[in-house]
């Protein structure tokens, strides 16, 4: 899937009319001008939709601003978050462990798509893997390989149960 094709909502606003990099830019020099520290964290998730899935990405962008320093180091207060969707769909059965990578790839190509705007801004950014680090769980077989694509490919990693743009965010919104 090409990040072209996917059609990206900002949750409970509505259709993003202009490029996703520019709708990120806007938020961030938004927030920046205000001295609010941001992280964005990037997860995708899938349901089986009859033959097919539906493939769900969450950027979540976490707003903090700095509260001071205590014990020589500065604190912060949580300032909400912003949520950005984007949807898809494939037409054919994909294997587990393939779909919990093309999940992680996914991820990946928007922290790609994003990676210059980020590091303009200096935000934090963390790619969110739906596996899970327990061995019963069925998305276990990915969990090496999905750790290993994400910080391999340059980026935070985060699995179950510290997922959450991918195990919450992700998985809301593409049931």
């Amino acid at each position: 899937m090409k990040l072209k094709e996917i059609n990206w909502i900002r949750v409970n606003h509505g259709k993003i009319k202009i490029p996703l990099i520019d709708y990120l830019e806007e938020i961030i020099e938004e927030q920046y001008d205000k001295g609010i520290k941001l992280k964005i964290c990037i997860g995708t998730d899938s349901q089986k939709k009859g033959k097919g899935y539906t493939f769900a990405t969450a950027i979540i962008i976490e707003m903090k601003e700095p509260m001071g320093m205590l014990h020589g180091k500065m604190t912060y207060v949580g300032r909400g978050a912003k949520v950005i969707s984007g949807v898809y769909h494939e037409k054919f059965h994909i294997p587990l462990k393939e779909r919990m990578l093309k999940e992680v790839q996914t991820s990946i190509d928007v922290g790609y798509h994003i990676l210059d705007l980020v590091e303009l801004y200096e935000v934090d950014m963390e790619i969110h893997a739906d596996v899970n680090s327990d061995p019963m769980a069925g998305s276990h077989v990915a969990m090496k390989d999905a750790i290993g694509f994400i910080t391999g490919m340059g980026f935070t990693c985060k699995v179950k149960p510290d997922s959450y743009a991918a195990s919450s965010g992700a998985d809301r919104l593409c049931q």
